[in-house]
This record gives structure tokens, sequence and C-alpha cells, in this order.
């Protein structure tokens, strides 16, 4: 099987929730887009896999691809699906749990 390139080459076309694979016992993540503008990352979360608490300092779309999750803003609890998505402020808390196994597309912006 041919290598894969990290990033989505201009002009290819790909289904989003086909370019990062599940691990076991894991997050996977893989970065689509880095500019010094903002980033674009897929990941793959494992049914009770997440991410602690932590804080980003721009805001960040979360967009739910399959699915379901389980995620924390400021000490506030939403479940989401895949097809849904949610902004995570910057500067706020947010943490996010599989409540089972989930793909998601974050999309970060740096600018004020």
């Amino acid at each position: 099987m041919p290598s894969t390139p990290r990033g989505l080459l201009p002009g290819q076309s790909t289904k989003t929730a086909d370019f990062v694979n599940y691990q076991e016992g894991a997050v996977v993540s893989r970065e689509i887009v880095k500019k010094p503008t903002g980033n674009v990352t897929l990941f793959a979360f494992d049914e009770g896999q997440g991410l602690s608490e932590h804080t980003a300092p721009f805001d960040a779309l979360v967009q739910v691809l399959e699915g379901e999750a389980e995620i924390v803003i400021s000490g506030q609890p939403h479940l989401l699906r895949g097809g849904e998505m949610i902004l995570m402020p910057a500067g706020q808390p947010h943490a996010l749990k599989a409540v089972q196994r989930f793909k998601m597309l974050l999309t970060m912006i740096r600018s004020d």
C-alpha cells in the first residue's frame, strides 16, 4: 500500500472520516492543514479515551463526524453526535471524552 502524505494535498479529494483511523485504547490525530494563521486537525478517539481539561488561546470549532462525544466547556457538559458541532471559546477550560468511538474535525483560527 502506498504511503499517504500527512496532510491533504491541494486538489485532493477524500472522505473526511476516512483520513484518520481508530486505534484501540488511543487518541489518533492527523494534521490536515497547518498555517501561521490556523490549523485543521482530524482526531479519532477510541471509546473511553479523551483529552483532559485545558484551555486554548483561540476559539476552536469541533465538528463531530461520527460517533458520540461528551465535550465539557467551563464545567457544562455537551453531548454531541455525528453531524453536530460546537464552538469552544478561547480561554475557557474544556475537555473531551469518547462516549463511544468518535471522529472529529478541529479547526483553530489564530486571530483575535
